[in-house]
């Protein structure tokens, strides 16, 4: 199976919204297989989330209010890379914003594609050990309203079956930091 890029052919571009956090276009273009017609995207600059593990090996969570699916869910802290910044740069700021912790041991668990089928944003994941919590963390951002909740890998397992757990990235990255922590 071929992992190499394929680019399409760009017909027309056309930009309908451009947003604090991504953009959105539509292009017409001409596919690798030759078809054509219009696609959307959503433009993003990409994300980085941790995998924060505490010295007991509790798993640190952030629960926090999402619009879009109109409710609070429990996630791995996260944020969208700043312009020209690092991901492991966007995540030593969010863990310590969102959770109070920072991590003394970070490892790069690898990247993957958020939404491929109408969106370009990767998210970078880590693995973020040996934490310890800030006496003094920085301030949230103005429109995070965030719980911390602290879980042991056997109940995040439970809490996907049961769905309490939804998000695509954080269950994706616990996989990838179980398999990278059975190897290592």
């Amino acid at each position: 199976m071929s992992t190499e890029q394929e680019l399409p052919t760009y017909l027309e571009q056309n930009l309908f919204y451009r947003g604090r956090k991504f953009n959105f276009d539509v292009n017409k273009l001409r596919l690798p297989n030759g078809v054509e017609g219009n696609w959307e995207c959503i433009r993003h600059p990409g994300g980085a989330l941790a995998v924060p593990i505490t010295k007991e090996g509790q798993l640190v969570l952030v629960k926090q209010y999402r619009f879009a699916v109109e409710k609070r869910i429990l996630e791995f802290p996260a944020g969208t890379l700043e312009v020209d910044e690092d991901a492991s740069v966007t995540i030593e700021r969010e863990i310590q914003e969102e959770t109070g912790y920072e991590a003394n041991k970070w490892d790069y668990l690898g990247k993957f594609p958020l939404a491929p089928g109408y969106s370009d944003e990767y998210i970078y994941a880590f693995l973020a050990q040996e934490l310890e919590k800030l006496e003094k963390p920085p301030e949230q951002d103005e429109d995070e309203d965030i719980e911390v909740v602290l879980m042991s890998f056997e109940e995040f397992e439970q809490a996907i079956l049961s769905g309490e757990i939804i998000d695509g990235k954080t269950i994706a990255s616990f996989f990838m930091a179980k398999l990278f922590l059975e190897k290592n």
